[in-house]
């Protein structure tokens, strides 16, 4: 093939369900894919496998293939890879194969080390934590996942085989659109341009509307986001691509918008780590049609540069870090944000006095320039108090969320917003970053 068209129609776990149907019907695609997995997800999926070992994947998924299914059989040429595999790709794969009976599914493992982590620490791997440079012996007992950003190789591998549908666990968010790719055109992985071309593609398509519209700075109702089109990066054999949508969609594709989504998440542009190649982002050439033609909807990327690889994949291991609760309550009138702010400190004084303090608390007066402190001028006619803390001790955490519907009656005049009850007290799963050796891990496919 001359070019490949690799749209991506979700982003996360909670992303559109409409969108991956409406990107495969219109999106004239050679591949879906269909990205659910973050650090957060990892944990919540090993607690759902914990109580049922049928589950910890993302279910989404599988509503979203049995209505692809029509579809599917019309575009005979149509492949479809995600990572909602999540902790257990296994269990998801056979799932999806009672919806789809008659096609070859590839299942791409190897990531998860939870089972093999104290032979990984016994074998002087410490997995340190990459912020604090702590070792992992630390928190050892409370790790509840621990997972290896596996990299493009499997998934190429599992289209070579003839898999029309992918199904990974933990992959690197870019190697769901790397992996197709090298396959299609035969990449040597060996091949570190050409890998970093695909990198930087499946890095803006990954979030999905981030890349059509979705957040653009210059946003507004003329947008078309109710009708945004999820993005396609229409590849060529040489690396170079164009971002686009598909025609007829609302959102739009151009200069900001693609390279808004290409800074995102990124802390050396020149070094965007992936366990296919490290990318420079640097050397990257846009050039943008939609200033020509408005109409078009596309940027055109080129001279996308490798800038090494690394012998490490990223692990992603959550675990247990105690237990957290936020409630609020609404504060109006004169001084309103003064008010709310003294309203939380009375929450918390009157916890203290009950004999109970906390590993950490917050108070907010969103609407008073909390998130973008100094850009409040005037004195807002009513602002939402929230007061959040977490704490090891769950029997705390509770009886700090008894305490909100008080400052009703004993509290500022006006204060309400306290009829939806009690707020949830939830589990922490703290996050835990480290490297560990490529030699340590083996990605491994399968076929169901």
């Amino acid at each position: 093939m001359k070019r490949v068209r690799i749209g991506n129609g979700c982003g996360f776990w909670g992303d559109s369900l409409d969108a991956p149907i409406r990107l495969a019907e219109h999106g004239r695609l050679d591949y879906l894919t269909l990205e659910y997995l973050a650090e957060l997800t990892m944990s919540i999926l090993a607690v759902q496998k914990a109580k049922d070992t049928a589950g910890g994947f993302a279910s989404d998924f599988l509503d979203v293939l049995a209505r692809l299914v029509p579809i599917l059989n019309q575009q005979a040429g149509l492949k479809i890879v995600t990572n909602a595999g999540g902790m257990n790709p296994h269990g998801c794969a056979a799932k999806a194969k009672s919806i789809l009976p008659d096609a070859r599914i590839g299942i791409v493992n190897g990531d998860d080390l939870l089972p093999r982590l104290d032979e990984l620490l016994a074998a002087g791997h410490a997995l340190t934590n990459l912020d604090t440079g702590e070792p992992l012996s630390t928190i050892r007992d409370k790790v509840v996942s621990a997972n290896a950003y596996l990299g493009a190789k499997p998934i190429a591998d599992a289209f070579a085989g003839g898999a029309r549908v992918v199904i990974t666990g933990r992959v690197a968010d870019a190697s769901l659109t790397v992996g197709p790719a090298a396959y299609q055109f035969g990449w040597d992985f060996a091949d570190l341009d050409k890998l970093a071309s695909a990198t930087v593609a499946g890095h803006l398509i990954e979030c999905g509307a981030q890349a059509t519209g979705g957040l653009w700075i210059n946003a507004d109702a003329g947008t078309g986001l109710a009708d945004v089109g999820y993005p396609i990066a229409e590849m060529n054999a040489d690396g170079s691509f164009i971002l686009t949508k598909p025609p007829g969609t609302g959102g739009v594709v151009n200069f900001e918008t693609a390279s808004e989504q290409l800074l995102y998440e990124v802390a050396d542009p020149a070094r965007y780590f992936t366990p296919d190649v490290t990318a420079d982002f640097t050397s990257i050439r846009l050039t943008s049609r939609s200033r020509e033609r408005p109409e078009s909807d596309e940027v055109h990327f080129s001279s996308a540069r490798a800038n090494g690889i690394t012998d490490t994949y990223k692990v992603s291991i959550a675990y247990r870090d105690g237990y957290v609760s936020a409630g609020t309550l609404v504060i109006p009138g004169p001084h309103a944000a003064r008010k709310a702010r003294h309203s939380g400190e009375i929450i918390l004084e009157r916890l203290k006095a009950a004999g109970h303090t906390f590993a950490a608390s917050h108070i907010e007066t969103l609407g008073a320039g909390e998130c973008v402190p100094g850009s409040q001028k005037a004195d807002p006619p009513e602002v939402v108090l929230r007061v959040g803390v977490r704490d090891p001790s769950r029997a705390a955490v509770e009886r700090f969320t008894k305490e909100f519907a008080p400052l009703v009656t004993s509290g500022f005049p006006g204060t309400t917003g306290y009829t939806t009850g009690r707020p949830p007290v939830r589990e922490v799963f703290a996050y835990w970053p480290a490297l560990l050796a490529k030699s340590a891990v083996q990605p491994r496919v399968e076929f169901l």
